[in-house]
């Protein structure tokens, strides 16, 4: 039986080196191509390789010129990133096996302005929700880049970006918002070990309990019901992380020998304290409601903040929901309508805020 079983993974090993050799023929091939060549020759420099230029040719040879199938997407993923340390378009490239997400680094237009425009409608949004009896927690959660800083090894990040979290705590202060901070907690964190995921975007489970007991203490003053009774558990066997990272960079079908190891984890979970399970024991609505971004239901953030507060917490937020996308349904959904909370917490990723406002964002600022 244990002859067999090595047979097989022998075989799987020279499949997979078959494929990337294909892979890489077909890389090679593309980027002998004239029209390849004439994009590249320019970028054979010293000067344009420490720019990045010569990866940025290279990335989009392997995007035009492969076929959009997830092996060969793989072995164009494989073949930027061993040999020109590229993550392609959408990820950037730090040390230990670090990646990180383009969109946090680059600039974007009008950016100032745009997180003003933002700002002035949470104000606007507290302020409804204020005569409701509802109070409103906005918690900005940083940049990975921002929260890992010393793991882009020297990778380019934009003066806007650099700049953009404490601008952006002043641009909602200045509207009479009390944000709460998420920095300090996690970088404190990640001073002793990581706050966030190595090939994912997103915090990793001791990052989302910092955040959630961070948030937890901001939330000390707030009028809700706390039973407390919620207890966290891990997962005894070790399991994969997320990896959106690897995703996007095509390689998320390869294993861990042929691009940067994908994190490891013990699953939590949260559990809610025992219903007495009597017909007078209904507790009604959760007077919590969370809404946000794919941090929100990632690495059991929504449990750990669960247990911080010592309350139930409906948790409504959307993954890849940006800004708005969950605060727009819910406001405009039966669940707020018919059974409003007492406390909104409303999670905002920081490398949204300066993004350009969408058409269903300003529908909803407009409401």
């Amino acid at each position: 039986m244990q002859n067999w079983l090595r047979k097989i993974a022998v075989w799987q090993a020279v499949l997979v080196i078959a494929i990337l050799a294909w892979g890489f023929t077909e890389g090679v091939r593309a980027i002998a191509l004239p029209a390849a060549q004439q994009r590249l020759q320019p970028t054979l420099n010293g000067e344009a390789f420490l720019a990045g230029r010569t990866a940025a040719a290279v990335n989009h040879i392997m995007a035009h010129n492969l076929p959009i199938d997830p092996w060969a997407r793989a072995a164009g993923g494989f073949f930027r990133w061993r040999f020109f340390h590229s993550g392609g378009p959408q990820v950037r490239v730090g040390c230990n096996g670090w990646l990180f997400l383009n969109e946090e680094l680059r600039p974007w237009p009008d950016a100032d302005r745009v997180m003003a425009e933002r700002a002035e409608a949470l104000a606007r949004i507290r302020a409804r929700l204020a005569a409701q009896n509802v109070t409103l927690i906005v918690a900005v959660v940083p940049d990975k880049a921002r929260v890992h800083h010393a793991e882009l090894c020297g990778a380019p990040i934009s003066a806007q970006s650099e700049a953009r979290y404490a601008r952006l705590l002043s641009t909602m202060r200045a509207q009479g918002l009390a944000p709460i901070s998420l920095l300090e907690p996690l970088q404190a964190l990640a001073a002793q070990r990581p706050a966030y995921w190595r090939t994912d975007t997103h915090w990793n489970q001791d990052g989302a309990a910092a955040a959630a007991a961070a948030i937890a203490a901001g939330a000390q003053a707030a009028t809700i019901d706390r039973p407390g009774g919620f207890t966290t558990r891990h997962d005894a066997a070790e399991t994969a992380g997320p990896g959106d990272l690897l995703r996007l960079m095509g390689l998320d079908i390869l294993p861990d020998g042929l691009r940067p190891p994908i994190d490891r984890q013990h699953l939590a979970h949260t559990d809610e304290p025992a219903s007495g399970g009597g017909l007078l024991d209904d507790e009604g609505a959760p007077q919590v409601a969370l809404i946000g971004s794919s941090y929100s239901v990632n690495a059991n953030f929504h449990g750990a903040l669960q247990q911080a507060l010592g309350a139930k917490v409906t948790n409504l937020a959307q993954a890849g929901g940006g800004f708005a996308g969950a605060a727009s349904a819910y406001f405009a959904g039966a669940t707020f309508r018919e059974a409003p909370p007492r406390l909104i917490i409303w999670e905002i990723p920081e490398r949204v805020m300066g993004q350009p406002i969408t058409a269903e964002e300003r529908a909803f600022f407009a409401r």
